[in-house]
């Protein structure tokens, strides 16, 4: 670990490091505006950002991480979390959204680029449409310095809504869509519309 040597004082301290920031949550609550906010003060303070989504987020647009507000932030889609690393020499910021899509080896990733000094910032849903966890987002929310939880509002009954509910039939793990084919839910119209 790099140290720096203050003779006043005849001690080390360790120079700043990276760490990693979690922003989890339902569809439609606010994560990828939370993302897209915190890199664009990144680069306001002049620090060198790089913003990666998985190849097969293509929802909104093929290049850039889009909001559900249409709030867009340009990216590079990248097929697997190992092509992040070879594109992260010299900068400061990582932003990944719709992590949930991408492997367990992102979570590697992650800890590799925070400990080379980089802050990392990852979005995605912390739970699947059946209520289980959901990709590498919940080790991610277990190594990280910071993990924000934001919540969608329950069409419902107005309550928060930290569920995404699948309308559809389909029992596929991971089907894109909006609000055509989810919507946000709080635990107890979640448990209504799945005990129903």
């Amino acid at each position: 670990m790099d140290r720096f040597f203050f003779p006043e004082t005849s001690r080390k301290v360790a120079a700043p490091r990276g760490w990693i920031e979690v922003v989890c949550g339902s569809m439609f609550s606010g994560k990828t505006e939370e993302l897209i906010r915190r890199l664009n003060r990144a680069r306001i303070a002049r620090q060198r950002v790089e913003i990666f989504k998985p190849m097969i987020d293509t929802r909104y647009s093929v290049e850039d991480v889009v909001s559900h507000d249409a709030k867009a932030i340009r990216s590079t889609p990248v097929p697997s979390p190992r092509n992040i690393l070879l594109m992260t020499s010299e900068v400061d910021v990582v932003g990944i959204d719709e992590a949930q899509f991408f492997d367990s080896s992102l979570v590697d990733v992650c800890t590799d680029l925070a400990n080379q000094g980089v802050r990392v910032i990852v979005a995605g849903l912390d739970m699947d449409f059946r209520g289980n966890p959901f990709g590498p987002i919940p080790a991610l929310m277990a190594i990280a310095e910071y993990v924000t939880k934001v919540h969608a509002i329950c069409i419902n009954c107005g309550n928060l809504a930290h569920y995404s509910h699948r309308k559809g039939l389909s029992d596929q793990l991971v089907v894109l869509g909006e609000q055509d084919i989810y919507e946000p839910l709080c635990r107890n119209c979640y448990n209504e519309e799945n005990h129903s």
